[in-house]
């Protein structure tokens, strides 16, 4: 039997599945010194987003010898200390496949969002404001979407502009991919100059450093949007607030802050922002791809 603590939730046909297979899943979310604790007690540990297993954790659990691996319910691993845990003997695995189409879709959800007012439209009306005449707004048609990162993420968000008409191109640490004709590369500076709407798709910088700020908001186009459905912190906020505040930009799409849950009330404010929190990969399509991942990696190592 393996003893499984999913800290931040998982998906019920998941659990279902590992319980029947004779595992034992426990789902409680834990502050930090009660995870030092907890974590000594369990094979796995299942985290999302809002658990953060750092130093203090990892030399917990090799401290009780028990945990084997941490599994990221998503994508990306920024909130875990991944080479620390491997190099104490615990595996760190993630569920690529399974967020993306829906980070996708809401990373497009605002990009009409913004082309459209629909966000603040619905904040002024029931605030009985009929401001018809303020929101003309733009066609996602022929406008130009830039890619920052052309991962699993990226490819589906291309697939979609594509068919609604949009120019898309993209930007890559490791250069041009194959197999995508439709799409076009670009060097980093050259894409920000020329893309009506920037859509990031990028791990956190190593140094934890904003990749977009200042300098990087200056060169998009005058009138130009940017989306971040990727990672918090890869954004200088002050810079997109600035940028926003003086017209640089139309407007920001954003699903994750620097700080979560965020304190930055004149960003999420701002009438040119369209804001969600963190829910990208919250659709029960995804959670259930999730949970399926989750079942064939404790199945593959145990």
């Amino acid at each position: 039997m393996v003893k499984i603590l999913a800290t931040d939730g998982m998906d019920k046909s998941a659990i279902d599945e590992l319980t029947s297979l004779g595992h034992e899943v426990v789902e409680q979310f834990y502050d930090i010194d009660d995870l030092k604790n907890a974590v000594k007690e369990y094979d796995v540990m299942v985290v999302r987003s809002a658990t953060k297993v750092r130093v203090p954790v990892i030399d917990a659990a090799a401290e009780g010898k028990r945990l084997k691996m941490v599994i990221r319910a998503g994508v990306g691993v920024d909130n875990i200390d991944v080479e620390y845990a491997e190099s104490k003997g615990i595996m760190v695995r993630n569920t690529p496949n399974s967020s993306s189409i829906s980070v996708a879709e809401l990373a497009l959800a605002h990009m009409f969002s913004l082309a459209r007012f629909v966000g603040i439209s619905n904040v002024t009306m029931r605030n009985g404001q009929w401001n018809k005449k303020h929101y003309t707004g733009i066609e996602l048609m022929n406008k130009t979407l830039g890619l920052v990162g052309f991962g699993r993420i990226s490819v589906e968000l291309a697939k979609r502009a594509h068919v609604l008409g949009m120019k898309v191109v993209y930007t890559n640490r490791s250069g041009p991919k194959e197999g995508y004709p439709d799409f076009k590369y670009m060097e980093f500076e050259e894409l920000l100059k020329v893309s009506d709407f920037v859509s990031i798709h990028t791990p956190a910088t190593e140094d934890g450093s904003p990749l977009i700020g200042k300098s990087q908001l200056d060169m998009m186009k005058e009138g130009s949007y940017l989306i971040n459905c990727a990672r918090g912190g890869v954004v200088d906020e002050d810079a997109l607030l600035d940028a926003l505040n003086s017209n640089h930009l139309a407007g920001a799409g954003i699903d994750v802050f620097t700080v979560e849950p965020t304190k930055n009330e004149a960003l999420v404010n701002h009438p040119n922002v369209s804001v969600t929190p963190h829910i990208g990969g919250s659709t029960g399509e995804a959670q259930e791809r999730i949970g399926g991942e989750i079942v064939e990696l404790i199945k593959n190592n145990f």
